[in-house]
């Protein structure tokens, strides 16, 4: 019944024809399929072709619009037909060229897309959003509508049901080496796809290890990360309508996904033998790090600028993209916010001050900072954060006399490529860490959970020794045919190398000394001792704490033996989800509208394949962390309650859907502020209700190969390392009793 009234509801829509009938999921795909092309030509294995008004065509095509439509049009396509509608003046939005880089990080394109997702989300009806944006799409840059085509989708209660392809199906240039792709139209022109073998992606195609930072770049330029990074913006954007902006504590959310970036960076660094990330403090010093990110743009034409080692930071005055602001503006606004943050108050534009209190100060401070429209001030605490990666991205050409484009940083979709990436963010932290230094340290009574204790915590990776975590390198295909504009039809695979690990259970013992309860346990893993070898102290060892779970359990009386799959983290979603075919693994049309809200959701989240850092092939030492508390005061019931999907429990980094924020805690409870007084270690931070466990990551230099079920030793081996980056304590082997 459902799937016929869905059907007949598209036809009354005009978004089917009476001959066969396609869903709404078919025409998100083919209007973000092929980025450049036409959309009377046609996409999708499914061959579709949307049907739109002569009006709607581009100037050039209009003349031969009957022409064009009888030859694309064969027995292997389906028509459907787009009634035309009187669309709102985007005149605005063509000031973007069509072959112009976009970027949500530049002001004036902000502002465009703000226009754009207006739109869209304003029409009526599910058949004007349709014609709209099949009206827009040809018109405008395809970066900025892919955006905010996107945004909308999410944010429409009628669209909530269609899931957006991952962004390296549309735009592949941003995520895969620029190479490849000519390699790629040499097999789509002259062999049939029957007989197209995947291409592969080198593991070192960026830079060599005589370049150190290197060492991250399996980290950097992971796909899964980098996806995770664009969709968390588009379900978080900077600007648009209000109720799409406005979200339960996202200026919060801003400060907590970014700082655990940082904690994992960090951790990742410590595991190659590195130093923790060095903020980017002073912005007149040279930038040490090099980087050169081998992408060709396919929209732009031209490649991602490079940036040598030694660049320093200029003021910026391109005037093509209305961008013009001085180096000393950053830090001016920078200074502001810390002036503020010791004030506890923020200036309104009325005259007025907004307390930062212990409740909301870090979400007014988020969305200060990053700034969003929710700003309390814009004017006067400016746009630190996206102004600062414009003017990482266009150190190389500030005033536009090369006529070059921004790096890799000025995007969303591509910026956790670059080593600078996390130098900002690392300097950003440290301001919302100012902030938290001020606020009341947690007492031993909120930090207890009276008559329930942990008496004991492992991990059990199979096959393995007791608390060894285990990782490797695993070869994976994505499709890049998507985004290949103007090239024969038919899969075009590339095959890449990424870090993965073994799943593993973590078993945690708790004696409840009262009735029977609802509890909330939290997760954590860091390293055990800092990049010296040396013992932490907790006041440093709380920023390296990287959240692995969080859930709910219901404790009965006396003793309780919790069991966690790592599969099922609150942290991360599955990598089939981030890189499905959307036309082949899709929810059966007859699932309920929740599973197809999860599996849209499934978009943001850490990948499951990163959940656990590299570690080390002796066995990296580090500490799993449990803390279990009061369901009733610290997690949002309707959250507890919440039906069960394949994705429903992706939300610490991404919170839910329509829902506020599940955990009532501050995000990062209980390492997000200093210790009580006479807390030294992190070992007498401890109350009851919490445990630390030694654990060891051990890594193996094998690559597995899933569609050979080969385990070839294809990586190299590592360079040597100078005595003076080796711990001074080295890590103890785990145990392999």
């Amino acid at each position: 019944m459902q799937v016929l009234f869905f059907a007949v509801f598209l036809l009354a829509a005009g978004i089917v024809n009476s001959q066969k009938p396609y869903k709404l999921q078919d025409v998100a795909l083919s209007l973000l399929e092929r980025p450049t092309e036409p959309v009377f030509m046609p996409k999708g294995e499914k061959g579709l072709i949307l049907d739109v008004p002569p009006e709607y065509l581009a100037t050039k095509y209009r003349e031969q619009a009957t022409a064009l439509k009888n030859r694309f049009s064969d027995g292997d396509t389906t028509q459907v037909p787009i009634k035309g509608i009187t669309v709102p003046d985007i005149s605005a939005l063509l000031t973007l060229p069509r072959r112009a880089q976009f970027s949500t990080f530049v002001p004036m394109h902000r502002q465009l897309a703000s226009r754009l997702i207006g739109i869209l989300i304003g029409m009526r009806t599910t058949e004007d959003f349709v014609s709209a944006s099949a009206y827009i799409r040809d018109r405008i840059n395809p970066g900025l509508f892919v955006y905010g085509f996107s945004v909308a989708v999410l944010h429409r209660p009628d669209t909530k049901d269609v899931h957006l392809p991952p962004l390296s199906e549309t735009f592949p240039d941003r995520f895969v080496d620029g190479a490849l792709f000519v390699r790629a139209r040499e097999e789509a022109n002259i062999l049939d796809e029957t007989a197209r073998t995947p291409l592969e992606i080198p593991v070192d195609y960026t830079a060599t290890n005589l370049e150190l930072e290197h060492r991250l770049a399996y980290f950097r330029e992971d796909l899964g990360i980098n996806l995770h990074h664009w969709h968390w913006h588009l379900i978080y954007p900077f600007s648009g309508p209000r109720e799409v902006v406005n979200k339960d504590r996202r200026g919060e959310l801003f400060y907590y996904m970014h700082q655990q970036i940082i904690a994992r960076y960090d951790f990742e660094r410590m595991c190659n033998r590195l130093p923790r990330v060095k903020r980017l403090q002073n912005f007149n010093d040279p930038i040490d790090e090099a980087y050169f990110p081998k992408l060709n743009s396919q929209v732009a034409s031209r490649n991602w600028a490079g940036r040598p080692s030694g660049a320093i930071l200029r003021d910026v005055n391109r005037e093509a993209d209305q961008l013009k602001f001085d180096i000393a503006e950053l830090q001016r606004w920078r200074d502001r916010v810390f002036e503020s943050i010791h004030r506890g108050s923020v200036d309104m534009p009325n005259g007025t001050r907004l307390a930062l209190t212990e409740r909301d100060g870090i979400d007014f401070l988020g969305n200060m900072i990053e700034p969003s429209d929710l700003s309390p001030n814009q004017q006067l605490y400016g746009n630190l954060h996206n102004l600062l990666h414009v003017a990482v991205s266009l150190v190389h050409d500030p005033d536009q006399r090369h006529l070059e484009t921004f790096g890799v940083i000025g995007d969303s979709a591509t910026a956790m490529r670059d080593p600078v990436f996390y130098r900002i963010h690392s300097m950003v932290n440290d301001i919302f860490t100012e902030h938290k230094n001020t606020l009341p340290r947690y007492t031993t009574q909120q930090l207890d959970f009276p008559g329930v204790r942990i008496t004991g915590i492992s991990v059990q990776t199979p096959s393995s020794a007791q608390n060894v975590l285990e990782t490797f390198w695993q070869k994976n295909t994505v499709d890049l045919s998507r985004g290949m504009d103007f090239n024969p039809r038919g899969a075009v695979l590339a095959r890449f190398t990424h870090l993965n690990h073994r799943g593993f259970q973590v078993n945690i013992n708790v004696e409840n000394q009262g009735q029977a309860r609802q509890a909330l346990v939290r997760l954590f893993l860091a390293p055990k001792f800092d990049e010296r070898g040396q013992e932490w102290s907790f006041v440093d060892h709380k920023n390296v704490f990287i959240e692995l779970d969080k859930f709910t359990v219901n404790l009965q009386p006396n003793r309780n033996n919790i069991v966690r799959e790592s599969r099922m983290s609150s942290v991360t979603i599955p990598f089939e989800r981030t890189f499905r075919d959307l036309e082949q693994n899709r929810p059966p049309t007859n699932a309920s509208g929740g599973v197809l809200d999860d599996f849209n959701f499934c978009g943001c989240g850490w990948p499951q394949h990163m959940l656990i850092p590299k570690g080390s092939p002796e066995g990296f030492p580090s500490v799993i962390f449990a803390m279990i508390s009061d369901a009733q005061t610290d997690w949002d019931l309707r959250a507890a309650n919440r039906r069960p999907g394949p994705c429903a429990e992706a939300a610490s980094y991404c919170g839910i859907r329509d829902q506020a924020y599940p955990d009532r805690r501050a995000m990062g409870y209980p390492f997000d502020r200093l210790p009580r007084t006479g807390v030294v270690t992190t070992a007498q931070f401890l109350t009851p209700n919490m445990a630390l466990g030694d654990v060891f990551i051990r890594h193996s230099d094998t690559v597995i190969d899933p569609f050979t079920q080969q385990r070839p030793t294809s990586r190299p081996p590592p360079r040597p390392q100078s005595q003076q980056n080796r711990p001074a304590r080295p890590p103890p082997r785990p145990n392999q009793g």
